[in-house]
């Protein structure tokens, strides 16, 4: 029997360093397929934090598609996604350093299809039958925060660009019917976002590529619609939240019925654009995923009788869902195993990886196992969290002591967290903190009366939640009330330094790019979310008392704990002024505070030395916060007024 060393929370040594974690996790996101090819990005920190696109052929091989010089990413809405096609060996794709559309013909070179770098475009689709694509574009040409947002075509040799579709604030997810003859699309306006209420529309497309007959087909006030594709017969299917809970949807002559309907959520928030929960394995199965609480489930729906049938699969969180026949390929994680581009067969059910985001080289004893627990709430309610106990085979705790406990508060704050296996998480369990993952009221995966929790209430419910969190775990003896800590990024970050004002019970916080003046946000804010405060706080500037009352900010006096902030100086989404107000407010008050800002990085680092620091930098600055000694020497970060 192996003897563990004696040593407190904190202090353990782990395999799982920053250097594995900046260096050796690849980034895996939109999947496409092709004939036998199979397409997916990968976001490469190690490369300064390019997005490549690769090809898998059928014989296994596997190449880089883009030259080096090539970055696969768009900045629609921010977040992009959607920045590329590919069809019969037809590649468009943007290109994020100059916001270009390039075209490549297999593995030929890369040639310029649009011109100006003030147009950015997204979410692609080829429409064949008149040698164009179809996109999503953004004008920024006019210099203001509220861009022209169209639906556009864009012919084949860059001859012509011309606007399908205008007027309304916001497009994604034209796509085209089998034959070419209708498009369809989903708009929204202001003061709404995409999981607020959406419409879905249909329009013919005249031989010479004209919209005509435009119709509403789905959608209003209180709905929300997703991901419209046209069947292989020629239906047109989408998800929608009409019953409460996203599911999936068909137009049968002319009117919307179910195709399935359960108490789960087919879909997430339309965050980036490319997203995939369903695809068509032929036109009489569809393979989708599903979320019930938190995890992520497959399942196949019979179109003929409309019956669901779920899929035996370990992964719990799966995106990028696509078909064809007798196989799906999807990117999974499982609570043990790290994302990977998975290869299903639906005949078998034999599945196989055919690419992971990093190998797991460790000994999986260091792995914590997450715990979905559920606590009561304000209001008599109940919230979800997943909860991950400190674990490292070689240590183990003075008697009595009880550990750290780390408070993740997610993004968005429309969003959500699940259970796979993510290192970030296993750094801090690994080294003898324990991690409390919080689903707060207005996460997605539990319905939209859960996720409406937040409406004209965010940075209370969240708050509460937190709160409530770290105090179930406190209350069964798995945490030192001394030493919580709550940390988040973006809006998790505004949570995080929100909590930490307006509340007493944690006792430091890390906060990532994170919100300090809600007014000042709501001032700034590129487009996209421009309005999205109107939804989550008051209509501006009518309820302008609520953005003062709710900022952080304006409250420093509040404050007594220490607070580490990081912050990417090209950030477009939240601006580093939200970090730099903090930073002088808390060392004019003379509270123990560090500030770690890094150049060339926007909303969410994705360059390996950064990442590595970042890690590091919070490390070292519990260490010094609560007192404990680190097992090797990290580069220390300066922490005013300790």
């Amino acid at each position: 029997m192996t003897v563990k060393l004696v040593e407190p929370f904190g202090s353990w040594k782990s395999p799982i360093t920053s250097e594995l974690i900046s260096g050796g996790v690849t980034g895996l996101a939109e999947i496409a397929l092709d004939g036998s090819d199979i397409y997916w990005i990968e976001a490469r920190a190690a490369e300064a934090g390019k997005n490549r696109l690769v090809r898998m052929s059928a014989d296994g091989s596997v190449v880089d598609l883009t030259a080096p010089e090539f970055n696969v990413r768009t900045r629609v809405h921010e977040y992009g996604g959607g920045a590329y096609l590919i069809d019969d060996g037809l590649l468009i794709f943007s290109n994020f350093d100059d916001n270009r559309l390039y075209r490549q013909q297999g593995d030929g070179a890369a040639v310029p299809l649009t011109s100006l770098e003030t147009m950015r475009y997204a979410d692609f689709i080829v429409d064949r039958r008149r040698n164009r694509i179809i996109a999503v574009r953004e004008d920024h040409s006019s210099g203001s925060r509220e861009t022209e947002n169209t639906i556009v075509a864009i012919a084949l040799d860059g001859s012509d660009e011309r606007v399908l579709v205008s007027g309304a604030d916001f497009y994604s997810s034209p796509r085209i019917s089998p034959d070419g003859s209708r498009l369809a699309w989903l708009t929204w306006n202001h003061p709404n976002m995409p999981w607020d209420c959406t419409e879905l529309w249909i329009a013919s497309v005249s031989d010479g590529g004209v919209i005509e007959e435009e119709k509403l087909a789905a959608g209003g006030p209180s709905e929300s619609l997703l991901q419209p594709k046209w069947s292989p017969e020629g239906e047109l299917f989408f998800i929608s939240d009409r019953t409460g809970w996203w599911n999936i949807y068909r137009i049968r002559n002319g009117v919307s019925e179910p195709v399935v309907q359960m108490e789960a959520e087919f879909g997430s928030p339309h965050w980036t654009f490319g997203s995939s929960v369903y695809a068509f394995e032929s036109k009489d199965r569809l393979i989708a995923t599903y979320n019930q609480h938190g995890i992520w489930r497959l399942g196949e729906i019979d179109l003929n009788k409309s019956s669901f049938c779920p899929i035996d699969s370990p992964y719990t969180d799966i995106s990028n869902v696509k078909a064809s026949r007798r196989r799906v390929v999807f990117r999974g994680g499982t609570p043990s195993e790290p994302f990977a581009i998975v290869e299903l067969n639906t005949e078998t059910g034999t599945g196989k990886v055919l690419r992971r985001s990093i190998d797991i080289r460790f000994d999986r004893a260091y792995i914590s196992s997450p715990q979905a627990i559920d606590f009561p709430t304000e209001g008599d309610k109940r919230a979800y969290a997943f909860f991950y106990p400190p674990t490292n085979p070689a240590y183990r705790a003075p008697e009595g002591e009880r550990p750290p406990l780390i408070v993740i508060s997610h993004g968005g704050p429309t969003g959500g967290t699940t259970t796979s296996l993510g290192l970030g998480i296993q750094y801090w369990t690994s080294r003898g903190f324990g991690v409390l993952d919080v689903n707060y009221g207005g996460s997605t995966g539990y319905g939209r009366e859960y996720r409406e929790r937040l409406n004209g209430q965010w940075g209370v419910v969240d708050i509460d939640d937190c709160v409530n969190a770290a105090k179930y775990i406190v209350g069964i003896d798995q945490a030192d009330p001394n030493r919580l800590i709550i940390r988040g990024a973006s809006a998790g970050g505004y949570t995080t330094l929100a909590a930490l004002t307006f509340r007493d019970i944690f006792k430091a916080g890390a906060s990532y790019f994170g919100v300090s003046d809600v007014e000042a946000l709501e001032r700034d804010c590129h487009k996209f979310e421009s309005r999205y405060n109107h939804s989550l706080v008051g209509a501006y500037p009518d309820s302008i008392h609520l953005y003062h009352e709710r900022s952080p900010i304006h409250f420093t006096n509040r404050l007594s704990c220490p607070i580490i902030l990081f912050q990417g100086l090209d950030d477009k989404v939240v601006p580093p002024n939200q970090a730099e107000m903090m930073f002088e407010a808390m060392k004019e008050k003379g509270l123990p505070v560090a500030y770690v800002a890094f150049e060339r990085e926007g909303h969410g680092f994705r360059r390996s030395e950064n990442i590595k620091r970042a890690l590091d930098a919070e490390l070292f600055f519990y260490s010094k916060v609560f007192g404990f000694d680190l097992p090797e020497p990290v580069e220390p970060v300066t922490i005013e007024n300790l």
